[in-house]
C-alpha cells in the first residue's frame, strides 16, 4: 500500500528537507519536533528554499503554496498517530533513538505502517531490537544533506527487516524523487564508511602542520574535483556529529583506527561545532 500521510519527528536540517521533498511530491506531512522554536524555524526555512525553487523555475508559486499547506506541524507525538509512514531524523544517538523507537512501536501496531530511520551510521538491527514485535517494519532511510538537492537515498535493512518493507521504501524514494540505492548494514554504512574516515585524515594533517585548513581543502577541490573541502564539509554536517558517527564506526567495526582525531574532539569541547555554532574550522560569524 502507498503512503500518503508521512510523519517525520525532528525539524531540524535533515527532518525539514525531508517533509518538504514529500510535501512537495504531493504527500500530507506531519512535522514533529520537541524543541522549542525547532517548527518555526523549519516553516521559514521551507518557505525561503522553496521560493528559491520557485525563482529559478523548477516549481510553480501554486505548487509551493499547495505543498507547504500539506505540512501540518505538531507539538505532541501523540498528534502523528494517523501518519502510515513514519521518519526518524533526531539527534545521532542510540539510546535516544531506541527510546523513540520502543514508543513508536506501541503508537502504531498496524503492520502496514513503516518505522524508518534517517541514522547516517547506527545499526538499523539495533534500533529495529528496540522495536521489538515491530522490528521487521523498521528500516534505513538515509537522506543526505541538503534533502531538497541531494539525489541519494540510502536504503539499508537491518537484520530482522521484512524485504517487503525494504521495496516499499525504495518504491517511496523513488516516489519523493530521489535515487534509492541499497547498503548492508554494517556501521557507517557505505557513505559515511568512506566519507568520514578522509574527514578525520584532513583533521589529522592539519593537526600535524601537514597543511593549513584553507590549502588541505583546496587541493582536495583543486586536485580531486571535490566540489567543497573535507574540513569545509565537516563544518556544514556538524564537527560533533561527525565525532559520534567516528565512535559509531569505531565500535561497530571494533578498530580504535576510527576513533576521532584529538583536534577535532578538542573543538567539539570548545564549542566550535560548525556553521550551526557559528564557529568550526573556519568562522561564520556574520555568516549565517
Amino acid at each position: 500500500m502507498e503512503p500518503r500521510t508521512l510523519a517525520v519527528i525532528g525539524a531540524g536540517q535533515m527532518g525539514g528537507g525531508i517533509a518538504q521533498v514529500a510535501a512537495a511530491a504531493g504527500m500530507n506531512v506531519i512535522v514533529f519536533d520537541a524543541y522549542p522554536g525547532a517548527c518555526d524555524k523549519c516553516k521559514g526555512v521551507h518557505k525561503k528554499s522553496m521560493s528559491k525553487f520557485v525563482e529559478k523555475g523548477k516549481m510553480t508559486q501554486s505548487d509551493m503554496d499547495a505543498a507547504i499547506a500539506r505540512i501540518d506541524f505538531v507539538d505532541n507525538l501523540d498528534a502523528i498517530a494517523r501518519a502510515d509512514w513514519v521518519v526518524e531524523a533526531i539527534v545521532e544517538d542510540a539510546a535516544v533513538k531506541a527510546d523513540l523507537f520502543k514508543k513508536l512501536a506501541a503508537m502504531f501496531p498496524r503492520e502496514d505502517v513503516v518505522l524508518a530511520t534517517n541514522t547516517s551510521s547506527i545499526s538499523i538491527t539495533q534500533i529495529a531490537t528496540s522495536a521489538g514485535p515491530a522490528a521487521p517494519r523498521v528500516v534505513g532511510m538515509h537522506f543526505f544533506n541538503p534533502v531538497p538537492l541531494m539525489q541519494l537515498v540510502e536504503v539499508i535493512p537491518g537484520l530482522q527487516t521484512s524485504p517487503a518493507v525494504v521495496e516499499r521504501t525504495v518504491a517511496l524514494a523513488t516516489k519523493l524523487g530521489k535515487t534509492p540505492l541499497k547498503a548492508s548494514d554494517r556501521a557507517g554504512f557505505i557513505s559515511n564508511r568512506v566519507l568520514m574516515p578522509m574527514i578525520n585524515e584532513a583533521f589529522y594533517a592539519w593537526m600535524e602542520g601537514v597543511a593549513e585548513p584553507e590549502a588541505i581543502d583546496g587541493i582536495m577541490k583543486l586536485g580531486c574535483n571535490f566540489p567543497m573541502g573535507p574540513l569545509q564539509l565537516a563544518d556544514f554536517i556538524g564537527l560533533d556529529t561527525c565525532v559520534n558517527i567516528m565512535n559509531v564506526l569505531a565500535d561497530g567495526l571494533n578498530n580504535d583506527r576510527y576513533r576521532a582525531c584529538p583536534l577535532l574532539k578538542q573543538l567539539v569541547t570548545a564549542g566550535r561545532l560548525g556553521n550551526k555554532s557559528g564557529r568550526g574550522v573556519y568562522d561564520y560569524a556574520g555568516k549565517r
